[in-house]
């Protein structure tokens, strides 16, 4: 074989993993987790513990798998204030059970990174935006975003909407409303309401709200199951505020 045969060969067998990828991948998927000061040890542990315990929910895992020969791709990352953003896991291509249950040690496993005080909503959609430019080759682009509190660091959501629906990236939001509004609140209305209106994007966005982060677990299993539905066309492109704020519990589905 010559050379140059034997080049061509190499290149091909170097190509062929990223052409059956760009054949396949329905979704590019990126968890970003809020872990700002006002997320305690206690309730950090139940974020990490409870994305990892929906992932391998046996309803989540059928969603993920159910569709062979086209797959998600998932990276996860903790922010908190414009210049912390801690990647826990970079994107994996997700095939098999097995690979859910390693992604989920490593989210129960990984160090706790940097944390700030404050809270930049708009500065985790620009990094989740960024991360899924490594994606191109899926079919869709989302953004799943959680928030205890609504942005008061570094560039506004609201002003990043536009760009991210420009994009075609989809941003959802699960919101982790106080138990009481506090009184120092700079927004109207709910939580939820705040996300509804400034960072939600995209046809079909919603916002997941829970009350505390004891039913985080349900809430993210809900959440992620909506999520991994097949996308549904729509002939509006323009930017929606979602439909409706869901707070309906999760229940799993009986094994056996």
């Amino acid at each position: 074989m010559t050379r140059l045969a034997v080049a061509l060969v190499t290149l091909w067998l170097g190509i062929m993993p990223q052409i059956a990828a760009a054949q396949s991948c329905r979704l590019a998927l990126v968890l970003g987790l809020d872990v700002s000061l006002s997320v305690n040890t206690f309730d950090f542990d139940l974020q990490r513990g409870g994305l990892a315990g929906a992932l391998t929910d046996d309803a989540v895992t059928d969603a993920i798998l159910g569709t062979p020969g086209h797959h998600i791709e998932l990276a996860v990352f903790e922010w908190s204030g414009q210049y912390n953003q801690n990647l826990l896991l970079d994107w994996t291509i997700v095939e098999t059970r097995q690979q859910l249950d390693r992604i989920a040690r490593t989210l129960r496993s990984e160090p706790q990174g940097l944390r700030s005080g404050r809270t930049a909503i708009g500065a985790a959609m620009l990094y989740a935006r960024n991360k899924l430019r490594e994606r191109p080759h899926c079919a869709s682009w989302t953004l799943d975003i959680s928030g205890d509190g609504p942005n008061n660091n570094g560039t506004a959501p609201e002003d990043l909407r536009a760009k991210m629906h420009a994009a075609g990236i989809i941003v959802n939001g699960l919101v982790i409303e106080p138990e009481q509004r506090p009184q120092e609140a700079s927004y109207e209305g709910s939580l939820s309401d705040y996300f509804r209106a400034n960072v939600i994007v995209g046809p079909a966005s919603f916002v997941q709200t829970i009350t505390g982060f004891k039913a985080y677990k349900e809430a993210i299993t809900r959440k992620l199951l909506r999520e991994l539905l097949p996308a549904i066309a729509q002939d509006t492109p323009a930017l929606r505020p979602g439909p409706t704020v869901d707070t309906a519990p999760y229940r799993p589905r009986p094994r056996g």
